[in-house]
């Protein structure tokens, strides 16, 4: 009788410390849904990440470009090119228009000497580039 019991009140234990197979499979389905969740969420975070890196590096390297234009160094013309091994990948296009048809009453005042200055960063394999507007005066306007 006392091994009957015992052996009784084992088995009790053990079945209660047990987990069933729909338990398992419960907490399975619920760690594929936070797994997918959070894989997720990493992924999206690399994205923005990447873009971060991408408006950052494509602001400066315009404004540099600009310098370049202000001092001098680049001629006001449409032209092309990259940036050297330093930032592989990076390219640049820039379109020079008259500001005339833009803005004539600044043609008026600046006496026709304004140029409009459109400027795209690109990065390899990003479909929108980083663009900027800039008024330059040329010539005797300067």
């Amino acid at each position: 009788m006392v091994t009957w019991i015992l052996n009784k009140g084992w088995r009790e234990t053990w079945n209660q410390r047990a987990f069933t197979l729909l338990e398992v499979m419960v907490s399975l389905a619920i760690l594929a849904i936070a797994m997918t969740t959070l894989f997720g969420a990493q992924s999206q975070s690399l994205s923005l990440a990447k873009e971060a890196k991408f408006n950052t590096n494509a602001s400066l390297l315009a404004a540099y470009k600009l310098a370049e234009l202000e001092s001098g160094r680049l001629e006001p013309a449409d032209a092309k090119g990259d940036f050297g091994e330093d930032f592989p990948g990076y390219t640049w296009k820039m379109e020079v228009r008259d500001a005339a048809a833009d803005r004539p009453e600044w043609s008026r005042i600046l006496g026709g000497s304004l140029r409009r200055v459109d400027l795209a960063v690109s990065w390899e394999g990003d479909p929108s580039p980083y663009t900027i507007r800039y008024y330059l005066r040329t010539g005797d306007g300067q």
